[in-house]
């Protein structure tokens, strides 16, 4: 179990929602989330609590605790969504997770940074004056007003001043340097890449954990909020390099996100261009691509691409020079605990959208034939 602690008096109660199968079981049908959240609720602080999960994810997951749970008290609702997180961290993953601390840990100890003033969000000092202005404002009219949308779901805007750009990859540079020269052997992002480092890794995550809080999520309510925009609660950040003796391209994926950031901060290059090939759900991620879904875009140093994480895309070959790019994944876990048991197409697959305009073609198809049908025998 990954979470223990517990009142003694509540022994009685907590047993009572066993025995009623409430917690302690892994049923979908026993332990899960309302569809929608609670508008006017004010969710407990789990920070001081010994939680295995981020406190954040918890403060998230409380408006979606079904109505006998949500007046108990924060030690048995942390229990009742710890069952519901524990399916997404089976035993051996738990063990892989506690390994990755120790790592993080080693890193943290004895890593020297380079550019400490990064470590910390200064507005000023980071941000296009443009993005500030309507992060401040924080109204949808204010974020349409520096964004371009190039192709459906893909918004594109300045966003880092390119002092930050060039101070952030000379960090990164130099984590790598203190890696070779150390031999401490580094886990990359993903799977997919080679090079690159995990920003969370040397010490800036509580700086990416405000980036997404504070400035990413606001934008994600307003235009992501069907994919859980609204209920951002962690994140995976990371920079990738391609270019000279670094990965020369990224092939046909789709995120481990619900809502990507990718930026990009510089240097010289050529090529490397981002392609869009339409959004799909689980069921639908390696179906045809539709003429209206493909989109190819060119990367600017300091400019952002705000996509959700399904999205289906690539990087082509960057022909020159070296691209360092920042990739923010921010994930929900409210919605991907409550997607598990939607039984309607999503509304954002394109492939769901085309399957179900087909259905209502072919049922209003049949519908007028059948009107015509009876039309013609009462004719008759």
């Amino acid at each position: 179990m990954m979470y223990h602690h517990q009142n003694q008096n509540e022994n009685g109660s907590l047993e009572r929602m066993r025995i009623n199968g409430d917690i302690g079981s892994n049923s979908p049908n026993s332990i899960r989330l309302l569809g929608s959240p609670r508008g006017n609720h004010m969710p407990d602080n789990y920070e001081d609590l010994p939680l295995d999960f981020n406190h954040i994810i918890f403060t998230s997951l409380e408006k979606y605790l079904p109505s006998h749970v949500i007046n108990l008290s924060r030690d048995l609702k942390a229990h009742y969504m710890s069952n519901i997180l524990l399916r997404y961290l089976p035993h051996s993953e738990r063990i892989r997770t506690q390994k990755h601390k120790e790592y993080r840990r080693k890193i943290m100890l004895n890593y020297p940074p380079l550019h400490k003033e990064i470590y910390t969000i200064h507005s000023e000092n980071f941000f296009a004056p443009s993005f500030l202005r309507a992060i401040k404002e924080n109204t949808p009219a204010s974020f349409r007003s520096i964004m371009a949308e190039p192709a459906r779901g893909i918004y594109t805007f300045e966003m880092f001043r390119p002092q930050f750009c060039e101070m952030l990859v000379s960090e990164v540079d130099n984590f790598e340097r203190w890696v070779h020269e150390t031999k401490f052997r580094i886990m990359r992002p993903n799977t997919m890449n080679q090079y690159g480092a995990v920003l969370d890794d040397f010490g800036l995550e509580a700086m990416l954990d405000r980036l997404m809080n504070d400035f990413i999520s606001p934008i994600a309510r307003v235009f992501f909020n069907e994919v859980g925009g609204s209920t951002l609660d962690s994140h995976h950040g990371f920079v990738v390099e391609y270019g000279t003796n670094r990965d020369v391209e990224l092939g046909f994926h789709v995120d481990d996100s619900e809502v990507t950031l990718n930026i990009c901060l510089g240097t010289q290059f050529s090529g490397g261009e981002l392609f869009f090939r339409g959004v799909r759900c689980d069921e639908h991620v390696n179906t045809e691509t539709q003429s209206g879904e493909i989109f190819d875009y060119s990367h600017v140093p300091g400019h952002a691409v705000l996509h959700r994480g399904r999205h289906r895309h690539g990087a082509r070959p960057t022909i020159s020079g070296n691209r360092i790019n920042l990739i923010l994944w921010c994930r929900s876990s409210a919605f991907r605990e409550i997607k598990k048991y939607m039984s309607e197409f999503p509304s954002w697959c394109g492939e769901c959208r085309r399957k179900k305009k087909e259905r209502e073609r072919i049922s209003i198809a049949a519908t007028q034939e059948e009107l015509l049908k009876r039309e013609l025998k009462s004719a008759s």
